[in-house]
């Protein structure tokens, strides 16, 4: 057991902690530049109930479906990523990433989620900080 624990030490090299803080880094500058374009992207009434979408409605419909199902996987590998980040010492927006790929997945039901989510007076007081900052109205909700 002790054996084990004394390689562990070994294992920790200067390029390795160097490479840790590089991904750390990446990793949250990138969550921060995904999330800004796509709050600030969003249409101001996105969150009202007078909303309504459709997705790419002048494409065939084979690129439209292709289209649907890529931004339904990419919603999962956000939501998931998210969680990932909720997690204490992980950099990056988790709950910000989770309504991001909420808002990416065509699944019923999912109005009322991101309601609750964007609700939430931090979040609500940060997105639209980040959108008058860019130059677009804050969101509408009902």
């Amino acid at each position: 057991m002790i054996d084990w624990l004394s390689g562990l030490g070994a294992a920790a090299t200067w390029g390795r902690i160097l490479f840790g803080a590089g991904l750390f880094v990446v990793s949250m500058t990138v969550s921060f530049a995904a999330i800004g374009i796509a709050m600030v992207k969003l249409p101001s009434n996105y969150f009202s109930s007078h909303y309504e979408s459709d997705f790419l409605p002048d494409s065939p419909w084979l690129v439209r479906w292709g289209a649907v199902i890529a931004k339904n996987i990419a919603g999962v590998v956000l939501i998931l990523l998210g969680i990932v980040l909720s997690f204490p010492g992980v950099p990056g927006q988790g709950i910000l990433t989770i309504l991001l790929g909420i808002i990416m997945l065509d699944i019923p039901g999912k109005r009322p989620l991101e309601s609750r989510i964007i609700k939430r007076p931090r979040v609500l007081a940060a997105i639209n900080g980040l959108r008058l900052r860019y130059g677009k109205p804050g969101l509408i909700l009902d």
